[in-house]
Protein backbone atom coordinates (compact mmCIF):
# COMPACT_ATOMS: atom_id res chain seq x y z
CA UNK A 1 0.00 0.00 0.00
CA UNK A 2 0.97 3.42 -0.79
CA UNK A 3 2.66 5.88 1.63
CA UNK A 4 -0.37 7.87 3.69
CA UNK A 5 -0.38 11.66 3.63
CA UNK A 6 -1.60 12.66 6.89
CA UNK A 7 -3.90 15.82 6.78
CA UNK A 8 -3.78 17.05 10.29
CA UNK A 9 -5.40 20.83 9.92
CA UNK A 10 -8.83 20.69 8.82
CA UNK A 11 -11.99 20.66 9.86
CA UNK A 12 -15.30 18.09 9.63
CA UNK A 13 -18.63 19.09 10.49
CA UNK A 14 -20.83 16.59 11.46
CA UNK A 15 -24.80 17.66 9.64
CA UNK A 16 -28.10 15.72 10.19
CA UNK A 17 -29.65 14.53 7.04
CA UNK A 18 -26.77 12.10 5.92
CA UNK A 19 -28.26 9.09 3.62
CA UNK A 20 -28.65 6.53 6.20
CA UNK A 21 -28.17 3.46 3.70
CA UNK A 22 -26.87 3.64 0.14
CA UNK A 23 -29.45 3.22 -2.31
CA UNK A 24 -31.17 4.78 -4.88
CA UNK A 25 -34.90 5.94 -5.36
CA UNK A 26 -35.93 4.31 -8.55
CA UNK A 27 -39.16 5.28 -8.53
CA UNK A 28 -38.41 9.08 -8.77
CA UNK A 29 -39.58 10.32 -12.30
CA UNK A 30 -36.63 11.54 -14.71
CA UNK A 31 -36.90 15.48 -14.85
CA UNK A 32 -38.64 17.17 -17.70
CA UNK A 33 -36.49 20.53 -17.91
CA UNK A 34 -32.50 20.97 -18.26
CA UNK A 35 -30.61 24.46 -17.85
CA UNK A 36 -27.15 24.58 -19.29
CA UNK A 37 -25.65 27.80 -17.35
CA UNK A 38 -22.54 29.30 -18.32
CA UNK A 39 -22.13 30.82 -15.23
CA UNK A 40 -21.36 27.16 -14.11
CA UNK A 41 -18.33 27.39 -16.31
CA UNK A 42 -15.85 29.91 -14.99
CA UNK A 43 -13.48 31.70 -17.61
CA UNK A 44 -16.33 31.66 -20.35
CA UNK A 45 -17.82 33.90 -22.78
CA UNK A 46 -20.59 31.62 -24.68
CA UNK A 47 -21.91 32.37 -27.75
CA UNK A 48 -24.93 30.51 -28.30
CA UNK A 49 -25.88 28.36 -31.44
CA UNK A 50 -29.24 27.43 -31.01
CA UNK A 51 -32.71 29.15 -30.71
CA UNK A 52 -36.21 28.29 -29.78
CA UNK A 53 -37.77 25.48 -30.84
CA UNK A 54 -34.71 23.70 -31.83
CA UNK A 55 -34.37 20.18 -31.83
CA UNK A 56 -30.97 18.80 -30.31
CA UNK A 57 -29.83 15.50 -28.80
CA UNK A 58 -27.25 14.59 -26.04
CA UNK A 59 -24.65 16.16 -27.38
CA UNK A 60 -25.99 18.58 -29.31
CA UNK A 61 -23.78 21.99 -29.18
CA UNK A 62 -25.86 24.88 -27.58
CA UNK A 63 -22.91 27.43 -26.94
CA UNK A 64 -19.06 27.95 -27.29
CA UNK A 65 -16.20 29.92 -25.94
CA UNK A 66 -15.51 32.70 -27.53
CA UNK A 67 -12.35 32.81 -26.52
CA UNK A 68 -11.60 29.34 -28.03
CA UNK A 69 -14.27 28.36 -30.14
CA UNK A 70 -13.20 24.54 -29.69
CA UNK A 71 -14.63 24.18 -26.33
CA UNK A 72 -18.01 23.30 -26.79
CA UNK A 73 -20.89 23.20 -24.24
CA UNK A 74 -23.65 20.34 -25.04
CA UNK A 75 -27.06 19.35 -24.03
CA UNK A 76 -27.13 16.54 -21.54
CA UNK A 77 -30.74 15.90 -22.69
CA UNK A 78 -32.66 15.47 -25.76
CA UNK A 79 -35.46 17.56 -26.79
CA UNK A 80 -36.79 20.99 -27.32
CA UNK A 81 -34.56 23.95 -26.47
CA UNK A 82 -37.92 25.87 -24.96
CA UNK A 83 -35.45 29.22 -24.18
CA UNK A 84 -32.43 31.07 -24.16
CA UNK A 85 -32.63 33.27 -21.26
CA UNK A 86 -30.78 36.40 -20.99
CA UNK A 87 -29.80 39.18 -18.71
CA UNK A 88 -28.27 42.13 -18.58
CA UNK A 89 -26.19 43.71 -21.47
CA UNK A 90 -27.53 40.69 -23.13
CA UNK A 91 -25.67 37.79 -20.75
CA UNK A 92 -26.45 34.64 -21.41
CA UNK A 93 -27.99 33.52 -18.03
CA UNK A 94 -28.81 29.85 -19.35
CA UNK A 95 -30.34 27.34 -22.41
CA UNK A 96 -33.48 25.39 -20.99
CA UNK A 97 -34.33 22.52 -22.64
CA UNK A 98 -37.18 20.10 -22.40
CA UNK A 99 -36.49 16.83 -22.28
CA UNK A 100 -38.43 14.03 -24.39
CA UNK A 101 -37.44 11.35 -22.52
CA UNK A 102 -35.20 9.21 -24.43
CA UNK A 103 -32.22 10.70 -23.82
CA UNK A 104 -30.95 10.35 -27.99
CA UNK A 105 -26.99 10.71 -28.46
CA UNK A 106 -24.90 12.25 -31.16
CA UNK A 107 -22.63 10.04 -32.33
CA UNK A 108 -19.21 9.65 -30.55
CA UNK A 109 -16.39 7.09 -31.87
CA UNK A 110 -16.66 3.91 -29.89
CA UNK A 111 -12.72 2.73 -28.99
CA UNK A 112 -10.09 2.25 -26.47
CA UNK A 113 -8.53 5.56 -26.22
CA UNK A 114 -5.22 3.87 -25.76
CA UNK A 115 -5.06 2.72 -29.52
CA UNK A 116 -5.82 6.18 -30.51
CA UNK A 117 -3.38 9.43 -30.55
CA UNK A 118 -3.86 11.98 -28.04
CA UNK A 119 -4.84 14.69 -30.97
CA UNK A 120 -7.96 11.90 -31.83
CA UNK A 121 -8.69 11.76 -28.21
CA UNK A 122 -8.72 15.48 -27.31
CA UNK A 123 -10.75 16.33 -30.64
CA UNK A 124 -13.45 13.60 -29.57
CA UNK A 125 -13.62 14.79 -25.90
CA UNK A 126 -13.83 18.49 -27.71
CA UNK A 127 -16.80 17.42 -29.99
CA UNK A 128 -18.09 15.56 -27.32
CA UNK A 129 -18.74 18.37 -25.12
CA UNK A 130 -16.63 16.78 -22.13
CA UNK A 131 -13.85 19.22 -22.02
CA UNK A 132 -15.68 22.10 -20.02
CA UNK A 133 -16.06 19.04 -17.49
CA UNK A 134 -11.97 19.45 -16.84
CA UNK A 135 -10.45 22.27 -15.48
CA UNK A 136 -7.35 23.82 -14.80
CA UNK A 137 -5.17 24.96 -12.16
CA UNK A 138 -4.36 28.06 -11.58
CA UNK A 139 -7.25 30.08 -11.41
CA UNK A 140 -9.35 26.85 -11.26
CA UNK A 141 -11.30 27.50 -14.92
CA UNK A 142 -12.41 25.46 -17.97
CA UNK A 143 -8.97 24.02 -19.04
CA UNK A 144 -7.47 25.70 -22.29
CA UNK A 145 -6.80 22.40 -25.27
CA UNK A 146 -4.36 23.75 -26.20
CA UNK A 147 -2.02 23.67 -23.22
CA UNK A 148 0.38 20.66 -22.22
CA UNK A 149 -0.52 19.89 -18.52
CA UNK A 150 2.29 18.62 -16.24
CA UNK A 151 -0.17 15.91 -14.39
CA UNK A 152 -3.74 15.58 -14.35
CA UNK A 153 -5.80 14.95 -10.87
CA UNK A 154 -8.51 13.06 -9.72
CA UNK A 155 -9.54 13.05 -5.99
CA UNK A 156 -11.32 9.63 -5.16
CA UNK A 157 -13.44 10.77 -2.27
CA UNK A 158 -15.06 13.70 -1.27
CA UNK A 159 -14.49 14.57 2.52
CA UNK A 160 -17.39 17.66 2.37
CA UNK A 161 -19.90 17.94 4.56
CA UNK A 162 -22.89 14.90 3.45
CA UNK A 163 -20.90 14.19 0.77
CA UNK A 164 -21.90 10.91 -1.63
CA UNK A 165 -19.50 8.10 -1.24
CA UNK A 166 -18.07 7.08 -4.50
CA UNK A 167 -17.21 3.60 -3.05
CA UNK A 168 -21.22 3.73 -3.72
CA UNK A 169 -21.53 5.81 -6.40
CA UNK A 170 -19.35 4.19 -8.91
CA UNK A 171 -19.85 0.87 -8.06
CA UNK A 172 -19.91 -1.34 -11.06
CA UNK A 173 -18.35 1.44 -13.25
CA UNK A 174 -14.43 -0.55 -13.33
CA UNK A 175 -14.05 -1.15 -16.94
CA UNK A 176 -15.83 2.81 -17.79
CA UNK A 177 -13.33 4.66 -14.97
CA UNK A 178 -10.52 2.54 -16.47
CA UNK A 179 -11.05 4.02 -20.20
CA UNK A 180 -11.37 7.59 -18.97
CA UNK A 181 -7.87 7.54 -17.21
CA UNK A 182 -6.79 5.59 -20.37
CA UNK A 183 -8.30 8.71 -22.49
CA UNK A 184 -7.18 11.60 -19.82
CA UNK A 185 -3.20 9.94 -19.43
CA UNK A 186 -3.42 10.63 -23.15
CA UNK A 187 -3.45 14.53 -22.89
CA UNK A 188 -0.16 14.83 -20.53
CA UNK A 189 3.28 13.64 -20.87
CA UNK A 190 2.85 13.28 -17.15
CA UNK A 191 1.33 11.63 -14.68
CA UNK A 192 -2.76 10.90 -13.45
CA UNK A 193 -2.90 10.57 -9.99
CA UNK A 194 -5.24 9.55 -8.05
CA UNK A 195 -5.63 10.47 -4.23
CA UNK A 196 -7.92 7.95 -2.28
CA UNK A 197 -9.03 7.79 1.14
CA UNK A 198 -7.61 5.37 3.71
CA UNK A 199 -10.36 4.17 4.96
CA UNK A 200 -13.26 4.45 2.20
CA UNK A 201 -13.78 5.59 -1.62
CA UNK A 202 -11.37 3.63 -2.77
CA UNK A 203 -11.94 0.18 -3.61
CA UNK A 204 -12.82 1.38 -7.68
CA UNK A 205 -9.69 3.27 -7.80
CA UNK A 206 -7.38 0.28 -6.21
CA UNK A 207 -6.99 -1.57 -9.82
CA UNK A 208 -6.91 1.15 -12.24
CA UNK A 209 -3.94 0.99 -14.50
CA UNK A 210 -1.88 3.73 -15.92
CA UNK A 211 -2.35 6.12 -12.84
CA UNK A 212 -0.41 6.76 -9.78
CA UNK A 213 -2.81 6.58 -6.45
CA UNK A 214 -1.72 8.38 -3.49
CA UNK A 215 -3.19 7.65 0.01
CA UNK A 216 -4.92 10.43 2.43
CA UNK A 217 -6.03 10.44 5.30
CA UNK A 218 -7.46 13.17 7.75
CA UNK A 219 -10.08 15.29 8.57
CA UNK A 220 -11.92 17.83 5.33
CA UNK A 221 -10.56 19.29 2.99
CA UNK A 222 -8.31 16.26 2.39
CA UNK A 223 -10.87 15.18 -0.59
CA UNK A 224 -9.98 18.36 -2.09
CA UNK A 225 -7.88 18.01 -5.11
CA UNK A 226 -6.06 21.38 -4.28
CA UNK A 227 -5.27 20.07 -1.01
CA UNK A 228 -3.73 16.53 -2.64
CA UNK A 229 -2.06 18.74 -5.50
CA UNK A 230 -0.04 20.99 -2.76
CA UNK A 231 1.16 17.37 -1.26
CA UNK A 232 2.01 15.60 -4.76
CA UNK A 233 3.09 17.59 -6.82
CA UNK A 234 2.48 21.90 -6.10
CA UNK A 235 2.09 24.10 -8.93
CA UNK A 236 5.02 26.49 -9.46
CA UNK A 237 4.57 29.67 -11.97
CA UNK A 238 4.20 28.90 -15.43
CA UNK A 239 2.97 25.04 -14.68
CA UNK A 240 -0.42 24.02 -15.34
CA UNK A 241 -2.23 21.20 -14.36
CA UNK A 242 -6.10 19.65 -14.81
CA UNK A 243 -8.51 18.26 -12.49
CA UNK A 244 -11.33 15.99 -13.26
CA UNK A 245 -14.13 14.56 -11.05
CA UNK A 246 -14.24 11.03 -11.04
CA UNK A 247 -17.96 10.84 -12.27
CA UNK A 248 -16.92 12.86 -15.46
CA UNK A 249 -14.25 10.63 -16.04
CA UNK A 250 -16.97 7.98 -16.15
CA UNK A 251 -18.90 9.72 -18.62
CA UNK A 252 -16.03 9.92 -20.33
CA UNK A 253 -15.24 6.26 -20.11
CA UNK A 254 -18.58 5.05 -21.29
CA UNK A 255 -18.59 7.05 -24.39
CA UNK A 256 -15.53 5.69 -25.63
CA UNK A 257 -17.06 2.36 -24.46
CA UNK A 258 -20.29 2.50 -25.90
CA UNK A 259 -19.99 5.11 -28.46
CA UNK A 260 -22.53 7.24 -27.01
CA UNK A 261 -22.68 10.43 -25.33
CA UNK A 262 -23.97 10.59 -21.93
CA UNK A 263 -24.31 12.74 -18.74
CA UNK A 264 -26.07 10.61 -16.38
CA UNK A 265 -24.73 10.96 -12.43
CA UNK A 266 -26.02 9.97 -9.50
CA UNK A 267 -27.35 12.92 -7.51
CA UNK A 268 -27.74 12.61 -3.08
CA UNK A 269 -30.09 14.74 -1.89
CA UNK A 270 -29.43 15.50 1.78
CA UNK A 271 -29.83 17.91 4.63
CA UNK A 272 -31.26 17.96 7.93
CA UNK A 273 -34.88 19.39 6.24
CA UNK A 274 -35.33 16.20 4.14
CA UNK A 275 -37.18 13.41 4.97
CA UNK A 276 -35.32 10.80 3.66
CA UNK A 277 -31.81 11.53 2.21
CA UNK A 278 -31.56 9.00 -1.07
CA UNK A 279 -29.25 8.82 -4.28
CA UNK A 280 -31.19 9.82 -7.56
CA UNK A 281 -30.22 8.65 -10.58
CA UNK A 282 -29.90 12.17 -12.33
CA UNK A 283 -27.51 14.32 -15.14
CA UNK A 284 -25.66 17.61 -14.89
CA UNK A 285 -28.27 20.76 -15.46
CA UNK A 286 -31.28 18.55 -14.32
CA UNK A 287 -33.98 20.33 -12.37
CA UNK A 288 -34.42 19.15 -8.85
CA UNK A 289 -38.24 19.17 -8.60
CA UNK A 290 -38.97 15.82 -8.57
CA UNK A 291 -36.15 14.89 -6.09
CA UNK A 292 -37.57 17.15 -2.90
CA UNK A 293 -41.50 16.75 -4.42
CA UNK A 294 -42.36 15.16 -1.42
CA UNK A 295 -39.14 14.38 0.67
CA UNK A 296 -38.91 17.88 2.36
CA UNK A 297 -40.56 18.50 5.09
CA UNK A 298 -43.86 20.56 4.96
CA UNK A 299 -44.32 24.06 6.43
CA UNK A 300 -40.21 24.16 6.73
CA UNK A 301 -38.22 27.60 5.52
CA UNK A 302 -35.52 26.15 3.70
CA UNK A 303 -32.50 26.74 1.54
CA UNK A 304 -31.58 24.52 -1.30
CA UNK A 305 -28.23 23.83 -2.38
CA UNK A 306 -26.70 22.42 -5.32
CA UNK A 307 -23.43 21.47 -3.57
CA UNK A 308 -22.12 21.30 -0.44
CA UNK A 309 -22.80 23.29 2.36
CA UNK A 310 -19.31 24.99 2.59
CA UNK A 311 -19.09 25.68 -1.77
CA UNK A 312 -22.01 24.79 -2.49
CA UNK A 313 -25.22 27.26 -5.09
CA UNK A 314 -28.37 28.61 -3.65
CA UNK A 315 -30.58 27.24 -5.93
CA UNK A 316 -34.93 27.43 -6.20
CA UNK A 317 -36.92 24.13 -5.18
CA UNK A 318 -37.33 24.33 -9.20
CA UNK A 319 -33.73 24.93 -9.96
CA UNK A 320 -30.99 22.88 -11.36
CA UNK A 321 -28.15 20.94 -10.82
CA UNK A 322 -24.75 22.46 -11.04
CA UNK A 323 -22.52 21.41 -14.12
CA UNK A 324 -19.76 19.95 -11.16
CA UNK A 325 -22.09 19.15 -8.49
CA UNK A 326 -23.22 15.77 -7.53
CA UNK A 327 -25.08 16.65 -4.31
CA UNK A 328 -28.09 18.49 -3.47
CA UNK A 329 -28.71 20.01 0.02
CA UNK A 330 -31.13 21.69 2.16
CA UNK A 331 -30.87 23.45 5.10
CA UNK A 332 -32.84 25.38 7.35
CA UNK A 333 -32.81 28.95 6.31
CA UNK A 334 -31.15 31.24 9.03
CA UNK A 335 -33.37 34.12 8.88
CA UNK A 336 -33.77 34.73 12.32
CA UNK A 337 -32.64 36.61 15.38
CA UNK A 338 -31.14 34.46 18.04
CA UNK A 339 -32.08 36.26 21.54
CA UNK A 340 -28.82 36.70 23.50
CA UNK A 341 -26.62 35.66 20.85
CA UNK A 342 -23.39 33.73 21.67
CA UNK A 343 -23.74 34.72 25.71
CA UNK A 344 -26.44 31.13 25.57
CA UNK A 345 -25.26 27.94 26.22
CA UNK A 346 -26.79 26.50 22.99
CA UNK A 347 -26.14 22.47 23.89
CA UNK A 348 -27.05 22.28 19.99
CA UNK A 349 -24.91 24.55 18.39
CA UNK A 350 -21.86 23.76 16.84
CA UNK A 351 -18.89 25.66 17.16
CA UNK A 352 -15.02 25.56 16.41
CA UNK A 353 -14.11 28.10 19.28
CA UNK A 354 -16.19 26.17 22.28
CA UNK A 355 -17.88 28.94 23.08
CA UNK A 356 -20.75 26.90 23.50
CA UNK A 357 -21.25 24.06 25.93
CA UNK A 358 -22.31 21.54 23.13
CA UNK A 359 -18.34 21.42 22.83
CA UNK A 360 -18.55 19.18 25.69
CA UNK A 361 -20.86 16.22 23.53
CA UNK A 362 -17.82 14.83 21.81
CA UNK A 363 -17.16 14.85 17.88
CA UNK A 364 -19.67 12.49 17.27
CA UNK A 365 -22.62 14.59 17.54
CA UNK A 366 -24.45 15.61 14.53
CA UNK A 367 -25.92 19.24 14.28
CA UNK A 368 -28.85 20.83 12.13
CA UNK A 369 -27.18 23.99 11.53
CA UNK A 370 -28.91 26.65 9.65
CA UNK A 371 -27.13 29.19 7.12
CA UNK A 372 -27.38 32.28 9.61
CA UNK A 373 -23.76 33.43 9.80
CA UNK A 374 -24.61 35.46 13.14
CA UNK A 375 -23.32 38.70 12.63
CA UNK A 376 -22.08 41.08 9.81
CA UNK A 377 -19.07 41.78 8.26
CA UNK A 378 -16.63 43.05 10.49
CA UNK A 379 -12.94 44.20 10.49
CA UNK A 380 -10.40 41.93 9.27
CA UNK A 381 -7.99 41.22 11.96
CA UNK A 382 -4.98 38.14 11.83
CA UNK A 383 -6.32 35.98 14.64
CA UNK A 384 -4.92 32.47 13.20
CA UNK A 385 -8.28 30.72 12.89
CA UNK A 386 -7.59 30.39 9.08
CA UNK A 387 -4.04 28.59 10.23
CA UNK A 388 -5.64 25.72 12.13
CA UNK A 389 -7.99 24.42 9.19
CA UNK A 390 -5.47 25.05 6.31
CA UNK A 391 -3.79 22.31 5.53
CA UNK A 392 -1.21 23.94 3.01
CA UNK A 393 2.04 25.29 3.32
CA UNK A 394 0.45 28.99 2.63
CA UNK A 395 -0.32 31.95 4.90
CA UNK A 396 -3.98 31.69 3.76
CA UNK A 397 -5.45 35.42 6.12
CA UNK A 398 -1.43 36.95 4.63
CA UNK A 399 -2.81 35.76 0.83
CA UNK A 400 -6.29 37.20 1.55
CA UNK A 401 -4.78 40.84 2.25
CA UNK A 402 -2.45 40.58 -0.84
CA UNK A 403 -5.62 39.89 -2.69
CA UNK A 404 -7.79 42.81 -1.40
CA UNK A 405 -4.24 45.00 -1.88
CA UNK A 406 -4.23 43.44 -5.49
CA UNK A 407 -0.63 43.09 -5.36
CA UNK A 408 0.35 40.80 -7.81
CA UNK A 409 3.48 39.91 -6.54
CA UNK A 410 2.67 38.86 -3.06
CA UNK A 411 -0.10 37.38 -4.57
CA UNK A 412 2.53 35.03 -6.39
CA UNK A 413 4.86 35.04 -3.69
CA UNK A 414 2.46 33.52 -0.86
CA UNK A 415 1.35 31.12 -3.12
CA UNK A 416 -2.06 31.78 -5.12
CA UNK A 417 -1.28 29.84 -8.16
CA UNK A 418 -2.11 26.48 -5.73
CA UNK A 419 -5.64 27.17 -4.32
CA UNK A 420 -9.22 27.67 -5.71
CA UNK A 421 -12.20 29.17 -3.54
CA UNK A 422 -12.98 26.01 -2.36
CA UNK A 423 -10.02 25.49 -0.77
CA UNK A 424 -10.80 28.38 1.77
CA UNK A 425 -14.06 27.51 2.51
CA UNK A 426 -13.54 26.33 5.75
CA UNK A 427 -11.46 29.56 6.44
CA UNK A 428 -15.31 31.53 5.76
CA UNK A 429 -17.01 28.87 8.09
CA UNK A 430 -14.65 29.39 10.60
CA UNK A 431 -14.23 33.34 10.33
CA UNK A 432 -14.89 35.68 12.99
CA UNK A 433 -15.02 38.60 10.79
CA UNK A 434 -17.49 37.01 8.84
CA UNK A 435 -15.21 37.67 5.88
CA UNK A 436 -16.10 36.33 2.34
CA UNK A 437 -12.83 34.92 1.23
CA UNK A 438 -14.05 32.44 -1.59
CA UNK A 439 -15.51 35.50 -3.08
CA UNK A 440 -12.16 37.31 -2.80
CA UNK A 441 -9.98 34.74 -3.00
CA UNK A 442 -12.53 34.26 -7.03
CA UNK A 443 -12.08 37.86 -7.57
CA UNK A 444 -8.40 37.39 -6.96
CA UNK A 445 -7.50 34.82 -9.50
CA UNK A 446 -9.85 36.34 -12.16
CA UNK A 447 -8.02 39.67 -11.61
CA UNK A 448 -4.49 37.91 -11.86
CA UNK A 449 -5.57 36.01 -15.09
CA UNK A 450 -6.27 38.90 -16.50
CA UNK A 451 -3.61 41.05 -15.78
CA UNK A 452 -1.15 38.36 -16.86
CA UNK A 453 -2.85 37.29 -20.09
Amino acid sequence: MAEVIRIKKGLDIKLKGKVAVDGYDREAALPELFSVCPDDFHGVKPKVVVNEGDRVKVGSVLFFDKNNPDVKFVSPASGEVVSVNRGERRKLLNVLIKSDGSFESEPFTKADPKDLSAEEVRGLLLNGGFWPFIKQRPYDVVANPNDKPKAIFISGFDSAPLAPNYDFTLDGMKNELQLGVNALAKLTDGKVHIGIHKDNASKVFKEVRGAEVHVFDGPHPAGNVGVQIHHIDPINKGEVVWVVNPHDVVAIGKAFSKGVISFERPVVLVGSEVIKPLYYKSYFGASISNMVKGNVKEGANVRYISGNPLTGKQIAADGFVGAYDSQVTVLPEGDHYEFLGWIMPRLAKFSVSKSYLSWLMGGSKEYALDTNINGGERAFIMSGEYDKVFPMDILPEFLVKAILSKNIEEMENLGIYEVAPEDFALCEFVCTSKIETQKIVREGLDYLRKELA
